[in-house]
């Protein structure tokens, strides 16, 4: 039997035994099998085609003596599969490394593939998903907690908002993920067609037709993309995926909770999701936004959701063959097409004709009519979306009264959630500056002398989200994120701009401070206080009814005194904020800044969520969503209804009162342990690094310079030229250099000396069993180490010619890992988790071929011996192996 994984059929005993036997051991579906086998042999036969027998002898070399290290740690495997990759030749390693990337795409779109079927299987089977996983689950758990009224208040009350940004974490090319996309497709009508028929043979054609333009696609960018590339990227997973989504999802929840009567009534579940961006808006570090770029990116974002918008509501006219004898009109329906054929005679006359005695379609018809006006500027257009809901509203409110009740809570309902949730902005266009760069600003404004062009730059990008507000409304944009907050004076800043940028006529703010170090964390309830005594503050809180929003950095923090302590000071700060707005009658929003990479505050949303301070949540979870975490969440149409009623759960039930006395109790609890784990994660942390020569050092074992090579956004990889200070090293270079080296420092690095320093393992296993908040970080931890490699890793060290920063790193990381796999249970990581513990272990043999790939070419780079090729070369396959190890783990920064 051929081995699932291979490129190609291997032809001797002991490759067979060894594959069948690591394949064996991952316990992969039977389907996912089938479908990574197929997969993998269309690869085969492309790079056959592509390379000849001698690529493929050299892929399955590397391939099988990377999976014989992998299963059996004390054999000759490892050293021999270091000399295979040492002893290609330079192109030769450049096809190696471009062939295990596009296995890794391939891979992962079989797991995603297999998702999706495991998530269609489940659909409309009761009682196979937990309590928290599903909207109507944790309103049926709440209700029985707090009543059916107080529930129904909370659920009308509920708001998920993901925010997406442009911070370069995408490793892969649009071209490869539009690639990916069509192979997913084809896939689907691959699983469609019957065993041995024509559809199945032309979709496997298609297949390898596909995969060849993956394997001849150039992996890398030539250059780097452009704010507005980006901008455009981000639109794509609006077209193909979230628009008609997340109308999906309310109705899904709206049939789970109330049957048959849903669609045949008003809903209960309201359009609780909002869709942010900084795509275009985020300025901090990145020149290259400008004004024009924020208006262009408000520009490109409403044509798209009213060209989405006019298919909508034209595809459902058409189907509103309503006759008006057995569905009268109401009055207000009358008078919309009345008020538009006064106007519009000629356009009026052929709506008339082709929709006679038809009035409910032949209004819908003119909607569709008024938002292609919109988008074009003409003078037909719609004032507001507000005035568009109440044309859509009225002509519900019409076919219900006619009896038409399917229709009325059907097609056009959805219509109604539609502009509810995007109204003509479709994302809520978020602008961020560096308090600093404020700062300069207005000390050049007041200081009477000319302006520098960069304070010319601050105050026209007020004048451009005055204009989208004009434009789109105030949803459109408004939220001015201050990064690096650290005094209430950096919130009034913001105003004080306003003014001088125009007077009177500055647009509405609403000013969101972001505390990210450490020190800022500690001091934001003190500045919050402040700020809200300012005049536009109080002003902005009574327009809203006491509504603020704080942001709270993961990055920075982690960076700045290790992950254990970012994440209890984190805790901390949320708790004192929380209870800081319960006491002063302010309606509060926390906005968590996280990364996908679990250094960066990522993992598993809703257990985080589940884990946060009492008043913390209240219904509302409002976060950061980037890069390659964007199109694994949102990218395919069953993941993200998934994961939107997963978050959106979570959300619901974090405010229950089981689960806040929960948390509650184990916080008093377990406060010793919580202070025990903070001082001695810090001081561990802190040896590494403020030793003397750290930061060079940490660049020379890492491919933190390579990286910043990548042109994977449009965003500079420093905030200054030296690595000779962590301060000036962004947060995603810091994650992901260290995940390249297959080290994941910035996930775990402190937390074994932090338990070890709290001893007592069956009191922590009791706070592992009891505390959500230690619970959700050794679960990340333990996903962390799980991508770790100590043989490789110590490679890595070896480049810096540092024993002494190399063992601690070493020491820490076998220390942690032992006390994850004692408080986890079982002999190996992520045990509980046999999911996701298949899923790295099925990458890890290949990801360590790559890894291997890369280490020469470091090498060659670092000693600069280039040996078989030039430092060009050599920077290109450095470059390459960096893409493909982030496909393989699945994760960048």
């Amino acid at each position: 039997m051929t081995p699932p994984h291979s490129f190609i059929e291997p032809t001797n005993t002991e490759a067979i035994l060894v594959i069948g036997r690591f394949e064996a051991g991952q316990g992969i579906p039977e389907a996912m099998r089938s479908d990574v086998r197929m997969l993998g042999a269309l690869l085969g036969q492309v790079l056959r085609e592509a390379g000849g027998d001698d690529l493929f002898a050299d892929v399955e070399r590397l391939r099988l003596a990377t999976i014989q290290a992998y299963e059996d740690a004390g054999s000759d495997a490892f050293a021999r599969a270091v000399a295979i990759a040492e002893s290609f030749s330079i192109s030769r390693a450049d096809e190696v490394a471009r062939a295990f990337t596009c296995y890794f795409h391939l891979v992962n779109l079989a797991e995603e593939h297999q998702r999706v079927r495991v998530l269609r299987e489940r659909a409309g089977q009761p009682g196979r998903e937990n309590a928290a996983d599903t909207v109507a689950t944790a309103y049926a758990r709440l209700t029985t907690e707090v009543g059916e009224d107080e529930a129904r208040r909370r659920l009308e009350g509920l708001r998920f908002h993901p925010v997406f940004t442009a911070h370069p974490t995408e490793a892969r090319r649009r071209a490869v993920s539009s690639s990916i996309r069509r192979l997913s497709e084809l896939l689907t009508q691959h699983d469609a067609a019957s065993d041995g028929g024509a559809e199945e043979h032309r979709a496997r054609r298609r297949m390898l037709e596909e995969i060849d333009t993956l394997w001849r696609t150039a992996p890398l960018r030539a250059q780097k993309p452009t704010p507005t590339d980006e901008v455009r990227t981000v639109m794509s997973v609006f077209d193909e995926t979230l628009f008609t989504t997340v109308p999906h999802v309310y109705r899904r929840i709206d049939d789970a909770l109330r049957g048959e009567e849903s669609g045949a009534s008003a809903p209960i579940v309201p359009a609780f999701v909002r869709i942010g961006s900084w795509v275009g808006g985020d300025r901090d570090g990145n020149p290259f936004v400008t004004a024009s770029v924020t208006r262009e990116a408000s520009q490109i974002a409403s044509d798209h959701v009213l060209r989405g918008l006019e298919r909508a509501i034209d595809r459902i006219g058409r189907t509103l063959t309503l006759d008006a004898h057995g569905t009268p009109p109401s009055a207000e329906v009358t008078a919309i097409w009345e008020r538009f054929a006064a106007t519009n005679t000629a356009a009026a006359s052929e709506l008339a004709t082709r929709s006679p005695d038809e009035p409910h379609r032949r209004v819908m018809l003119v909607l569709a009519h008024r938002i292609a006006a919109t988008r074009r500027g003409d003078d037909d257009r719609f004032a507001s979306p507000d005035e568009l809901l109440a044309d859509l509203r009225a002509l519900q409110a019409s076919l219900a009264s006619a009896g038409a009740r399917r229709h009325a809570f059907g097609g056009v309902q959805h219509l109604i959630w539609q502009v509810e949730t995007y109204g003509f902005h479709l994302t809520e266009l978020e602008v961020r500056q560096h308090s600093q760069v404020h700062a300069k600003a207005l000390a050049e404004l007041e200081g009477g002398g000319d302006l520098s062009a960069q304070t010319e730059e601050v105050l026209e990008v007020f004048r451009a989200i005055a204009d989208i507000q004009r434009d789109r409304g105030l949803r459109a944009a408004g939220r001015y994120v201050v990064s690096f907050t650290q005094s209430a004076s950096d919130l009034a800043a913001v105003h004080r701009l306003a003014k001088h940028a125009l007077g009177d006529d500055a647009p509405v703010l609403d000013v969101v401070p972001l505390f990210e170090t450490f020190a800022d964390l500690q001091a934001a309830p003190g500045i919050l206080a402040e700020a809200v005594t300012f005049p536009e503050f109080q002003s902005r809180l009574a327009e809203t009814g006491g509504k603020l929003e704080v942001m709270l950095g993961y990055s920075d923090s982690s960076k700045d005194v290790g992950p254990v302590a970012a994440n209890l000071a984190l805790y901390e700060a949320q708790e004192k904020i929380a209870l800081w707005a319960k006491e002063s009658g302010i309606e509060l929003t926390l906005f968590h800044g996280r990364g996908g990479a679990l250094g960066r505050g990522g993992g598993p949303a809703n257990s985080a969520i589940l884990a946060q301070p009492p008043y913390s949540v209240d219904g509302r979870f409002k976060l950061t969503e980037q890069g390659e975490v964007i199109f694994a969440r949102y990218g395919e149409p069953a993941i993200a209804m998934r994961h939107i009623d997963q978050v959106a759960a979570a959300t619901l039930l974090a405010s229950s009162p089981t689960v806040e006395e929960r948390i509650s109790e184990a916080a008093r609890r377990f406060a010793d342990i919580a202070a025990t784990l903070d001082a001695a994660s810090r001081e561990r942390f802190f040896s590494l690094v403020k030793a003397e020569g750290f930061a060079p050092w940490f660049a020379t074992v890492t491919p933190l310079e390579e990286i910043g090579l990548l042109a994977l956004g449009s965003r500079p990889a420093r905030r200054g030229l030296s690595v000779e200070s962590l301060e000036d090293l962004r947060a995603i270079p810091w994650v992901f250099a260290w995940t390249q080296a297959r080290i994941n420092l910035a996930g775990w690095f402190g937390l074994g000396s932090a338990l070890d320093a709290v001893g007592d393992e069956e009191r922590l296993a009791e706070a592992y069993r009891d505390w959500p908040l230690l619970r959700t970080m050794i679960d990340n931890v333990a996903m962390s180490l799980a991508k770790t490699d100590e043989r490789i890793a110590r490679q890595y060290l070896e480049l810096g010619d540092r024993d002494d920063l190399a063992e601690l790193v070493l020491d820490e990381l076998r220390l942690t890992r032992e006390w994850v796999i004692r408080l986890t249970g079982g002999e190996r990581l992520l045990e509980n988790k046999p999911v996701l513990q298949r899923a790295v272990q099925l990458r890890t043999p290949y990801v360590d071929a790559l890894s291997l790939l890369q280490l020469r070419a470091l090498r060659a780079l670092r000693t600069e011996a280039s040996g078989s090729g030039s430092e060009d070369e050599q920077r290109r396959l450095l470059l390459l192996s960096v893409s493909g190890v982030a496909a393989g783990l699945q994760n960048t920064g």
